[in-house]
């Protein structure tokens, strides 16, 4: 370690939350209520239950190597060599996550605010402004989270809450949907909204007390998971779930209809949008931080700054590949179910291994670290 701990557990978590809060946000109602109708709040749940079972996993082994990320210690565990694909994989598929991510805030953004403006300039300028932020140390990271978290989490639960009295709750019925056999893999696409929580692995050698990255797990996956359900239950009962499915972006129409009091805003989309470009800001900064932090790991580097910008215009040229929304949102899905293996078989395997070979971390270093601070 070059610098003491500094990350509390109530910024792991507030990490976890900003990260997992994203881009998705406005779509998951349409996918909830393409894979099992009135179901969607059900699937959501399941979802989220798939994605805290990665998360634990993840949990577990930060857990058991204190003082390592995923790339440093799963070459304790399983050897170097064999490591080695599973750690470029791991780069590959996050890299490939933030080029996603921000191609389709580019593609909200130019089909409802500018619609002027080349997609290649709004993809290009997220993703910038991502890079020249990960140029920072991982404690200003954690700063930068938690100071966004409640300028998520309050717009997006005030949008719901004012919705919810538009909301007809006889279209949540029957609880189980009218097709529960889309179930699974309605979960597994909710699941894959959550594999940004990944950046635990990274977050977890920088914890003043690594033996609380569990507690910070379970009141991110809260927290993030509590608000996604809330936004499948309104806008499943405001719109139904037959309207549900012909909307793009269900939550912003959600958004659209919702009011303040007194008319002081008759339509608060655009106050929406405002704090979802913030959302979306969180979760690519954190899978582009994660990306270049990795490369840095995996070669041994001090910091990953170099990588700023080397890998940019690999992810732009990614990004700028899909040839529609709909493409994107195929190429999302497939990325995302391909995510679950890198996300929670990966980390599931090498605890299996790590507990069949009985391998552990030096905690000695995590007491030295914690006098240091």
């Amino acid at each position: 370690m070059e610098s003491p701990r500094k990350i509390t557990m109530i910024q792991a978590a507030a990490v976890l939350v900003s990260t997992i809060i994203g881009v998705g946000v406005l779509a998951l109602p349409l996918f909830a209520a393409r894979a099992a109708d009135t179901g969607a709040p059900l699937v959501t749940l399941l979802g989220i239950l798939i994605a805290f079972i990665g998360l634990w996993l993840i949990a577990k082994l930060g857990m058991r190597f204190p003082n390592q990320s995923i790339i440093e210690y799963s070459e304790e565990i399983v050897s170097k060599w064999l490591a080695w694909p599973g750690s470029v994989l791991i780069i590959c598929f996050f890299a490939v996550l933030t080029s996603l991510t921000a191609r389709e805030f580019g593609e909200v953004v130019v089909t409802s605010v500018l619609k002027q403006t080349p997609l290649e300039i709004t993809v290009i300028v997220m993703l910038l402004l991502a890079a020249i932020s990960t140029r920072n140390d991982i404690t200003t990271f954690a700063y930068i989270h938690y100071f966004y978290v409640p300028l998520i989490l309050g717009p997006g639960l005030f949008v719901v809450a004012a919705s919810l009295k538009n909301a007809n709750w006889l279209n949540l019925q029957p609880i189980w949907g009218n097709e529960p056999t889309g179930m699974l893999t309605g979960a597994l696409t909710v699941a894959a909204l959550f594999q940004g929580s990944f950046v635990l692995t990274m977050i977890i050698p920088w914890m003043r007390q690594p033996e609380k990255a569990m507690k910070a797990s379970v009141w991110g996956i809260l927290i993030s998971g509590g608000l996604y359900i809330s936004m499948v239950i309104a806008a499943i009962g405001v719109f139904g779930a037959d309207e549900t499915k012909l909307l793009l972006w269900p939550t912003l129409e959600l958004a659209k209809m919702t009011s303040l009091p007194g008319n002081i805003l008759e339509r608060l989309d655009a106050a929406f949008l405002a704090v979802w470009v913030t959302a979306v800001f969180t979760t690519l900064f954190s899978s582009y931080y994660l990306t270049t932090y990795s490369i840095c790991k995996l070669f041994r580097l001090r910091d990953q700054k170099l990588f700023s910008f080397f890998i940019l215009p690999y992810v732009f040229f990614i990004a700028i590949q899909p040839s529609s929304i709909l493409q994107m949102y195929e190429i999302i899905a497939t990325v995302g179910m391909i995510g679950l293996l890198v996300t929670i078989g990966y980390p599931g395997l090498l605890l299996a291994v790590a507990v069949i070979r009985k391998k552990r971390g030096n905690r000695h270093g995590n007491q030295q670290m914690e006098q240091a601070d």
